[in-house]
């Protein structure tokens, strides 16, 4: 039998991998923005559109969609090909691929600046950008499947196997959390509300960095760290453990982030145990990794690209047991809302999913240029660099963590809360944070080495842009031979079977916990004194949304003493029945909210937004004074009445019609307050609208303090 010619697609790679590079340090210049702004206010620029609210999921969204992102597409491009040994399936939709993800990437970086934002974390982008992603994740996955569709190869090597349950799962994960009703080009509400919409979001947050930032990267070790190390994976059957493992476990475990809140509890508590027994196959991956190594820890000396994929395994060991320690509720109790989440999610965002990235592109392309890395000095360096950088950046958050939480919970002796002002926390931290940016800027100078490393390399050699191969064609199997087939190896062979066992077992988890708390009444009880937003706070609210408070404020109390001590009585789940989205938020930089309600006066909160230190010395918000200037758009009153009671918020029939008269009547009520106090301002002005919505916040129910 002759075997078969054809050619390997570099192009498509090496776009990828420009784009990562590039994306890489635009986010990260990005975070290290956000970084100052923690600690420098004059860093939000004077500018709407660069604060800390806007430009933090910037941030987030460019480190993990496009500087992540890409390096997924690179890494699956390029390992595909060559684990099926088969050309892409289409040249046209690689290319499809390739700039339809470039410009969703660019709608973010337009669109999340001018405050267009949706607020889910980690799914910030609006609907238009939703079904844009969706597409070109279709598109993705046409591709991979027809790559194997006409492979060569019989079995679907272990790496593929993540691949494909990366795709189905964040389609998934995607479509169910982009359940929104628009309402214009650029602004829509979610059809879950407050509770549902809680469990919805942090099944989708939690999944995303199970099945975007791990699953895909766990494929990507499973076929760079054997090629690097030239030894095979250490043990085929504990990978099929790891993985099934993996899938099913991984996705029950959303509801960790949302310990002491109004979910219900046996939901809590489900999150909490699969939480716990993740350890034992991120574990087994780890330490399949890590054996793989076994005997070549000489080369491991010598060799940069495995001293970078070493560094990612250990990093990820670190975080996937870090994990599960913060999902038991003692240890949550102290942790949650503080920046100790900050240094967990960075331990595996700039160890595991950077240092795993840099090393396959160290790797990859010299082999693609057909030459010799430019500088393994340089590449040294950036490894140092870039360690060093990520514990000047980890552990400053740790102890900024540490700070936090046992600040909040401390009391005297006389029982009174010690430290009764939050800004005594905020400034105690703010020496942790200046140590944080200066590891985010030795981190980011690495990469930026590794940048100019890498371009030295592309102008050594040429790119091979198609890579000539061959192999023979797919034989048919032996009946006989294949009746003796271990179960898992017949599953291999079938990749459409091997994608409809990994629905099934991502969608378990997913349905076992939302079902009940969509169904049962119960596990939302509804409170008869919570009632509808009025119009001018429903416009309010779209106004906190735009300016990303969310990303500072929680917008939930706990029921710790330390906390309805501080803020008042503790958040019941009937108050949020009207909240689309729900705001609880995942980071207090600044107090909860909750209870703001009554608790200061307009004019407080008139001269709060306008200059924040002339009410709280020393604070780093930034100050808000276009709301004071910026008139509050009331043409979208009605059509926002209209959708919030298709969503089943109880407004009249025929409310939209008169609800700017409403909004009117008690904006002029607000500048009339404000006027007492010898502050002139429209009741037509945007300001007037925020104060109205955090002068509602928790006044629904009266409880004893």
């Amino acid at each position: 039998m002759q075997p078969d010619k054809f050619y390997y697609d570099n192009k498509i790679v090496r776009d990828f991998t420009i784009a990562t590079l590039v994306w890489g340090i635009i986010g990260m210049l990005v975070g290290l923005l956000v970084a100052v702004q923690l600690y420098a206010p004059a860093a939000n620029l004077d500018s709407q559109y660069t604060t800390f609210g806007r430009v933090r999921p910037l941030h987030t969204n460019a480190v993990i969609f496009a500087f992540v992102g890409n390096a997924i597409f690179m890494g699956v491009y390029y390992s595909l090909q060559r684990l099926l040994k088969a050309r892409m399936f289409s040249d046209v939709l690689s290319r499809i691929h390739f700039w339809g993800w470039q410009l969703i990437i660019v709608s973010a970086v337009i669109t999340l600046p001018l405050g267009l934002t949706s607020s889910h974390e980690y799914a910030e982008l609006e609907w238009p950008i939703d079904i844009a992603i969706t597409l070109i994740w279709v598109v993705f996955g046409i591709n991979m499947f027809g790559t194997i569709i006409k492979r060569r190869e019989r079995h679907l090597y272990v790496a593929i196997w993540f691949y494909i349950a990366t795709f189905v799962t964040v389609a998934v994960l995607h479509i169910v959390n982009s359940f929104q009703l628009p309402i214009s080009a650029f602004k829509s509400y979610y059809l879950f509300a407050g509770v549902q919409d809680a469990l919805v979001q942090w099944w989708y947050g939690h999944n995303a960095v199970a099945f975007f930032l791990t699953t895909p990267y766990l494929g990507m070790m499973y076929y760079f760290l054997p090629k690097m190390a030239n030894r095979p994976v250490y043990s085929y059957r504990l990978s099929i453990l790891h993985f099934w493992a993996l899938i099913f476990i991984y996705i029950w475990a959303g509801p960790h982030h949302l310990l002491y809140t109004s979910l219900p509890g046996w939901a809590q508590s489900l999150g909490v145990v699969f939480s716990i027994m993740l350890i034992a196959p991120s574990w087994g991956g780890m330490i399949n990794g890590l054996l793989t190594l076994r005997g070549a820890w000489d080369k491991v000396r010598d060799d940069v690209t495995l001293k970078f994929m070493v560094v990612a395994l250990t990093a990820y060991g670190m975080a996937t047991f870090e994990g599960p320690l913060l999902s038991l509720k003692e240890v949550n109790a102290v942790a949650h809302f503080t920046d100790w989440i900050v240094a967990h999610v960075h331990v595996g965002a700039l160890g595991w999913n950077g240092f795993l990235t840099f090393g396959v592109i160290y790797w990859m392309i010299p082999r693609m240029y057909k030459t010799s890395l430019y500088s393994q000095k340089l590449a040294s360096f950036h490894f140092w660099i870039g360690t060093l950088g990520i514990l000047f950046y980890a552990i400053p958050m740790y102890w900024a963590g540490f700070t936090q939480g046992l600040m909040w919970k401390e009391f005297t002796p006389e029982g009174l809360l010690k430290y009764p002002n939050f800004l005594e926390t905020t400034l105690r931290i703010i020496p942790m944070h200046i140590m944080r940016s200066i590891g985010g800027t030795m981190y980011l100078a690495g990469v930026i080495v590794m940048a100019y490393n890498i371009y030295k390399t592309m102008t050594l050699g040429k790119l091979v842009e198609n890579e000539a191969a061959e192999a023979l064609p797919l034989p048919k199997m032996d009946e006989a031979e294949a009746k003796k087939e271990f179960w898992h190896r017949k599953l291999e062979r079938k990749p459409m079977a091997l994608l409809v066992f990994s629905l099934i077992v991502i969608l378990i988890g997913g349905v076992v916990e939302m079902i009940p708390t969509f169904f049962i009444s119960s596990n939302v009880p509804t409170i008869s004194s919570v009632k509808p937003y009025t119009a001018l706070e429903v416009q309010g609210r779209d106004l906190y949304i735009r300016e990303g408070c969310v990303n500072c404020h929680s917008q939930t109390i706990r029921p710790f003493r330390s906390e309805t001590e501080r803020y008042g009585e503790y958040s019941k789940a009937g108050e949020f029945v009207y909240d689309h989205p729900f705001l609880w938020g995942s980071k207090r930089t600044g107090p909860d909210l909750h209870r703001q309600g009554g608790k200061y006066s307009d004019a407080w909160h008139y001269n709060h937004m306008l200059d924040p230190r002339t009410m709280s010395p020393g604070s780093i918000m930034p100050a808000y004074d276009w709301l004071i200037s910026q008139e509050l758009d009331t043409t979208t009153t009605a059509s926002k009445i209209k959708a919030l009671r298709t969503l089943g918020v109880p407004y009249p029939d025929g409310y939209e019609l008169i609800a700017n008269q409403d909004l009117d009547k008690q904006a002029k009520g607000i500048s009339q307050n404000l006027a007492k106090d010898k502050i002139k301002v429209g009741s037509n002005k945007e300001i007037v609208a925020i104060i109205a919505y955090l002068q509602r916040l928790g006044t629904d129910i009266k409880a004893k303090n």
